[in-house]
C-alpha cells in the first residue's frame, strides 16, 4: 500500500492538494512536518504527524522533522485565542534539544539507508536580516491575502486582535517550505488541518520564486467522541516527556479512551494493520467489559513513547493497583505513579480513623453521607480492597508502609492520603 493509501484507510486525510494521491502512488518523495519548541515537551497531539513520518518512513519516503528553533520564538497564532508568551532564545534551546531526543524514538535518523533527517530552522531563519526577508519573501504575499486566512482573520476579529509579530509566523514557516525544497528537494509537507493555510502559502512561495510545485497533506483535529478536546486531562496536557506525564499515567490515559474511539485511536495512534483492528473491534463488540481495544492500544501507544520498560512499568501498577494487591509497590513506587493525583494528610492515629470521616476530610467526598452511600453501594476502593461497611475503621497497619493510603472512588479517581506524626 502507498502512503497516501495507509493513510487514508486510517482516516487521516482530512484534505490534501490536487494530485498528492497520485504523486505518492508513482514516486518517493521527501516529505516534511514542523513541531514547534514551544513547551518543554510534545504531547499526544503530536504523535499523528510523527507517526505520519514514521509511516513515510517504512513505505520508503525520506522524511524531515523540522524543529522550530526559529519559529518557536515567534509561535504560531493559527486558532489560537490570543497571543502566546514569548519565550527566550534559552527556553527554546532547552525545548529543542528535548524534542529531539523524543522525535528520535518514532524516527531512525541513524542508519544512512533510513534517508531521514532532523533538522532546525532556527540554522536559516536565526540569519535571516529583516530587509532581505521583506524583499525575498514578503514582496510575494499580498495581506489580502494573509487577512483572508480564517486562522488569521479570528483573531484579528477579536478583542485582542493579533500582533505583526504573529501576523508574519506564516511567511517564516513559508520560508522553511522553500529552504527544504532547495536543500533536499522536498515536495510535500504534513501537518494538522489547522495548518493548511500555512501549508498552502508555502506552495505559493515555492511556485513564486522557484516556479516549482509542491504539495500538502492535512491530518484531522482531534475530539474525542464525548466532544472534549483529545489529549487534555483534569491533570493537563498528556505529554511524552516521561517526567512530566509518568507512563502509568501515560498509559491509563490511553486505557481509559472511550469505547465509541478505541478502533478509531487503534487506526490513528498505532502500527497494527487493518486485520488485527477489526480482531480487536469484535472482540470489543463481543466482551465490551475485558476492554480489549484499549488494553493494546494503550501497550502499543505506551511501547512507541515509553519502550518495553515504561509497558513493564504501568502493566505492574495497573495490576497491582485494580487487583487489589498494592503491597507490591513500596510508597516511593506509589508516589512516582500518582504524581498529580488529589492528595491530602492526615495526623497519626494509633486507633485509627472512621472510613466515613477520612474520606470527608482528604475531599475524596465532599460530606459525610455522600462517604456512607459510596461505602454501600461498594464504590470505594482503599488499598485495592473494596469497603462496604460504613463503619470501618482503618488503622496505621493497614496502610502502605504504615504511611500511605491510596483510595479509589469509582473505577478511575484516585485519591492519596498520606499519615504524618505530629
Amino acid at each position: 500500500m502507498d502512503l497516501y493509501g495507509e493513510l487514508e484507510w486510517r482516516g487521516l486525510v482530512y484534505d490534501a492538494t490536487e494530485g498528492v494521491r497520485d504523486l505518492l502512488a508513482r514516486d518517493r518523495v521527501t516529505v516534511y512536518a514542523g513541531f514547534d519548541p514551544t513547551a518543554p515537551s510534545l504531547h499526544v497531539g503530536h504523535i499523528l504527524p510523527i507517526l505520519a513520518l514514521a509511516r513515510a518512513q517504512r513505505l520508503g519516503h525520506s522524511p524531515i522533522a523540522v524543529v522550530g528553533g526559529g519559529t518557536g520564538l515567534i509561535g504560531d497564532p493559527s486558532f489560537k485565542a490570543a497571543e502566546r508568551a514569548l519565550l527566550t532564545m534559552e527556553a527554546v534551546e532547552a525545548n529543542v534539544a528535548r524534542i529531539r531526543t523524543q522525535l528520535g524514538r518514532f524516527l531512525d535518523f541513524d542508519s544512512p539507508e533510513a534517508r531521514a533527517r532532523l533538522v532546525n530552522n532556527a540554522e536559516w531563519l536565526a540569519t535571516l536580516g529583516a530587509i532581505e526577508f521583506m524583499r525575498d519573501v514578503g514582496k510575494h504575499f499580498t495581506v489580502n491575502a494573509m487577512m483572508a486566512k480564517e486562522s488569521v482573520k479570528r483573531r484579528v476579529e477579536s478583542e485582542e486582535g493579533i500582533s505583526y509579530t504573529e501576523f508574519s509566523y506564516p511567511l517564516l514557516q513559508s520560508y522553511d517550505f522553500l529552504v527544504l525544497y532547495d536543500r533536499f528537494d522536498c515536495t510535500l509537507q504534513i501537518g494538522g488541518s489547522d495548518q493548511w493555510g500555512n501549508i498552502t502559502a508555502g506552495m505559493d512561495l515555492i511556485r513564486r520564486v522557484r516556479g516549482g510545485r509542491a504539495h500538502g497533506l492535512v491530518l484531522p483535529l482531534l475530539m474525542t467522541a464525548a466532544g472534549t478536546k483529545f489529549g487534555k486531562t483534569e491533570a493537563g496536557s498528556v505529554w511524552l516527556d516521561g517526567n512530566l506525564t509518568k507512563p502509568y499515567e501515560f498509559y491509563q490515559f490511553w486505557l481509559n479512551t472511550d469505547d465509541r474511539d478505541a478502533v478509531k485511536y487503534l487506526k490513528f495512534f498505532t502500527f497494527l494493520d487493518a486485520r488485527r483492528i477489526a480482531e480487536l473491534e469484535q472482540l470489543t463488540i463481543d466482551e465490551p467489559e475485558r476492554r480489549h481495544a484499549q488494553r493494546e492500544l494503550a501497550r502499543e501507544v505506551t511501547r512507541l513513547v515509553h519502550g518495553d520498560a515504561g509497558v513493564r512499568e504501568a502493566e505492574s501498577a495497573t495490576d497491582a493497583l485494580f487487583g487489589g494487591d498494592v503491597s507490591k509497590l513500596s510508597v516511593v513506587d506509589l508516589l512516582r505513579v500518582f504524581p498529580n493525583v488529589p492528595s491530602a494528610t492526615t495526623l497519626y492515629a494509633q486507633d485509627g480513623w472512621p472510613a466515613v470521616e477520612l474520606l470527608t476530610s482528604a475531599g475524596v467526598t465532599s460530606s459525610k453521607s455522600e462517604a456512607t452511600r459510596l461505602i454501600r453501594s461498594g464504590g470505594i476502593y482503599v488499598n485495592g480492597r473494596r469497603i462496604t461497611d460504613e463503619k470501618t475503621r482503618l488503622k496505621p497497619e493497614s496502610a502502605v508502609e504504615g504511611q500511605l493510603f491510596i483510595i479509589r472512588k469509582g473505577k478511575r479517581d484516585n485519591y492519596l492520603v498520606r499519615i504524618v506524626r505530629g
